[in-house]
């Protein structure tokens, strides 16, 4: 018997081996069945690439410590950095093999790519924000999620329950892997055999909107309300409106649960390049040239809600040092920082960071492992700390 708590417990060893990350968050469509999210039919647009000298940057850790950028590399067991600066792409580098073509899980970082399709569905009127969940889906109506608004879901608003469970976020992350992936269920799995049937299962503890909980739940269950209204698959509902609309180099995929579902909330994968096209196409209202991508208002929405958007859920002033203790808006990080500073997040090292303000989108992919005895890399502070740097010399 363990004295040690839920959230330290992990069912394989893999979560603590650097390898073994770095094989599931590069191989993901060799593991697991996958849909492609298609780049269109044009050509890519190129990138203009030019070296701004970062590579003797050195980085300040809250803590005070003095960091080379390898020093970065080593304790965030990075497989990508790539820094664009006023869309000129001025760093990139792939420490452990992955190439510029080379596809990686975003893992939660997808969660705000999805939040992107559901606000410009919003802003077209197509998804009514304040309507239920069972709405759209009769068959969970009763349940937590069944009997959320479409905004709790994109605050992540809803106070959940599994199977009767008392909720513990690392265990019901490892769960709701199981859920998707066969190779990852534990012996003598009985569980839900996929996602819609994991979502049946949840069941609300307080009134929704009242507290922030993180949880995979309230995505998935917006993925499927927004595969009803556009009669069409997560994957072919982000290249239609955005992927196929960026000039990316490369296909994108989901992976799929047994069913055929795509896991929208950590199931995506892209090129280091094409996710830092989509980050800068954000940081420019929206567009990409004179092509207008997602509506502008979208685009301001996401650091700053105007008038008839949802207020941002905001948590206690803390250094930015983790996404737990900044604000949240349709499934982005809001780093409350002078530039209208944002990021997609995910486990494992996995950011988008985009900062309006700095001119700066960098995309991270890592395989850092999760263990209390592994902290957590300064990775936000040193986005800001070189998008600063950028700002002064270039």
């Amino acid at each position: 018997m363990t004295d040690a708590p839920l959230a330290d417990l992990h069912w394989s060893r893999g979560y603590t081996d650097p390898a073994w990350v770095r094989r599931y968050t590069t191989a993901g469509r060799e593991l697991l069945p996958s849909r492609r999210v298609w780049r269109g039919p044009g050509p890519a647009r190129a990138l203009r690439t030019d070296s701004a000298g970062i590579d003797g940057l050195t980085i300040t850790a809250p803590d005070g410590r003095a960091l080379t950028l390898q020093d970065l590399f080593a304790a965030a067991q990075t497989d990508a950095l790539l820094v664009m600066h006023r869309g000129t792409v001025v760093y990139e580098h792939y420490p452990h093999g992955l190439g510029p073509h080379d596809a990686h899980f975003n893992a939660s970082a997808a969660k705000s790519y999805l939040g992107l399709l559901a606000a410009t569905l919003a802003h077209r009127g197509t998804l009514d924000r304040a309507a239920p969940a069972s709405a759209y889906l009769p068959e969970l109506a009763g349940t937590a999620f069944g009997d959320s608004t479409v905004d709790h879901l994109l605050h992540m608003g809803t106070q959940v329950s599994y199977a009767g469970r008392p909720f513990d976020k690392a265990v019901e992350a490892q769960r709701y892997f199981a859920v998707v992936a066969p190779p990852l269920r534990p012996y003598g799995y009985s569980g839900p055999a996929g996602i819609r049937e994991h979502l049946t299962t949840a069941r609300a503890t307080a009134a929704p909107g009242t507290e922030f909980r993180y949880e995979n739940g309230h995505v998935e269950t917006l993925a499927e309300i927004l595969r009803r209204v556009t009669g069409t698959t997560t994957s072919a509902l982000l290249s239609d409106m955005v992927w196929s609309r960026l000039g990316a180099d490369e296909d994108a995929y989901y992976v799929l649960d047994a069913e055929g579902t795509e896991a929208a909330c950590g199931g995506f994968s892209a090129t280091a390049r094409d996710v830092a096209r989509l980050g800068e196409m954000i940081r420019c209202g929206g567009a990409v040239a004179d092509r207008q991508v997602i509506p502008e208002a979208v685009a301001a929405a996401i650091p700053d809600a105007p008038e008839g958007y949802a207020e941002r859920v905001r948590f206690p002033t803390a250094p930015p040092s983790t996404p737990a203790t900044l604000s949240y808006h349709d499934y982005w990080w809001i780093l409350n920082d002078p530039d209208g500073s944002f990021m997609a997040s995910g486990i494992h090292g996995q950011r988008l960071f985009v900062s309006p303000g700095l001119e700066t989108v960098i995309v991270h992919y890592g395989s850092q492992v999760m263990s209390p005895v592994a902290p957590v890399a300064p990775l936000v502070p040193a986005f800001l700390q070189i998008g600063a740097h950028l700002r002064r010399t270039v």
